[in-house]
C-alpha cells in the first residue's frame, strides 16, 4: 500500500460529521500535510467556533469561511490558500459539502426542493472543482510522482450509495427523491472530471462514505465517523490510475453506478 502523503488538503462542509473526522484524520496523520484546510459556512456560528479552537492546537489547520453555492466566497478561500501553499498548488480537494434538507418522495417532491439540492450538491461540487483546478494542476506538475494518486493531486467527492440507481439503497426506508438525484448527478460529474482532467496528471473519485452517525443520518447505523473517515484515507492511500473515475465505498468496494 502506497503512504498517503498529499503536501495540502482542502475538506469543504468539515466543521461536522464526515468532513471534520476527515480533517481530523489528516491532522493525526503519523505524516500530516503541511497544510489542511477545513471549511465552513457560519464560522461564527457553535460548529464553526469549535473548527476554530482545533486550528489553535494544530498550526498546519487553516480555517476558511466557504459557501460552495457563492462565486465569491470560493474565490475568496481560493485566493486564501494561495497565500499558504504558494508555489506548491493544492494536493487534494474533498468535496464534502452537501445538504438533504427534507425527507422527500415522488407525491411530495417540488421543484423548489429538487432545485435547491441540486444547487448546492451538484452545481457546489461543480463550481469549487473548477476554482480549484488552477492549484491541483500546479501540484500535480509540481510532484515527482508517476501516474495518479492522492498523494500527486485529486478530486475526490462524496456521494452516497443512494446514488445508485442498480442498488436503490434504502429506497423503503427513505425515496429522497432530490437528494438521489443530486447525488446521481455528482457521479456522471466525477466521471467526467476523470476524462478531462486525467491529462493534467488529476485524480477523480465519487466515495459513498457508509451510512455514517451523523446530523444527516440516523442514530440507528452502523457505521461510526471514525470507523468511515479512516476507512476512507486507507483507500485514499491505495486508489491509481487504474481506479480514477470510479465510484468506491468507505471499504474499497466498488459501488454499482
Amino acid at each position: 500500500m502506497e503512504i498517503l502523503q498529499p503536501q495540502s488538503v482542502l475538506v469543504t462542509g468539515s466543521d461536522r460529521g464526515i468532513g471534520l473526522g476527515l480533517v481530523n484524520q489528516f491532522l493525526e496523520k503519523p505524516n500530516p500535510p503541511e497544510w489542511v484546510f477545513a471549511t465552513s459556512m457560519n464560522l461564527e456560528g457553535y460548529h464553526g467556533k469549535e473548527l476554530k479552537n482545533l486550528a489553535l492546537l494544530h498550526p498546519n489547520l487553516v480555517v476558511l469561511q466557504l459557501d460552495i453555492r457563492d462565486l465569491k466566497s470560493i474565490e475568496a478561500a481560493v485566493q486564501r490558500v494561495k497565500e499558504h501553499v504558494k508555489g506548491n498548488g493544492l494536493t487534494v480537494l474533498i468535496n464534502n459539502a452537501g445538504i438533504l434538507v427534507k425527507f422527500t418522495c415522488l407525491a411530495n417532491e417540488t421543484p423548489e426542493q429538487m432545485a435547491s439540492l441540486y444547487h448546492t450538491n451538484t452545481i457546489g461540487t461543480l463550481q469549487v472543482s473548477q476554482a480549484f483546478l488552477p492549484l491541483l494542476k500546479v501540484a500535480a506538475q509540481a510532484s515527482p510522482k508517476k501516474g495518479l494518486s492522492c498523494s500527486k493531486a485529486a478530486i475526490i467527492n462524496i456521494s452516497s450509495d443512494f446514488s445508485s440507481m442498480e442498488e436503490m439503497s434504502g429506497w423503503w426506508l427513505s425515496q429522497v427523491i432530490s437528494y438521489r438525484c443530486s447525488k446521481t448527478a455528482g457521479n456522471m460529474l466525477t466521471r467526467c472530471q476523470s476524462l478531462e482532467y486525467k491529462q493534467f496528471g488529476i485524480l477523480s473519485l465519487a466515495i459513498h462514505p457508509g451510512w455514517v452517525k451523523t446530523a444527516m443520518g440516523t442514530c440507528l447505523v452502523p457505521t461510526t465517523v471514525k470507523e468511515s473517515t479512516s476507512g476512507i484515507l486507507k483507500v485514499l492511500s491505495r486508489v491509481t490510475e487504474k481506479d480514477t473515475g470510479s465510484f468506491l465505498d468507505w471499504e474499497g468496494n466498488v459501488v454499482p453506478w
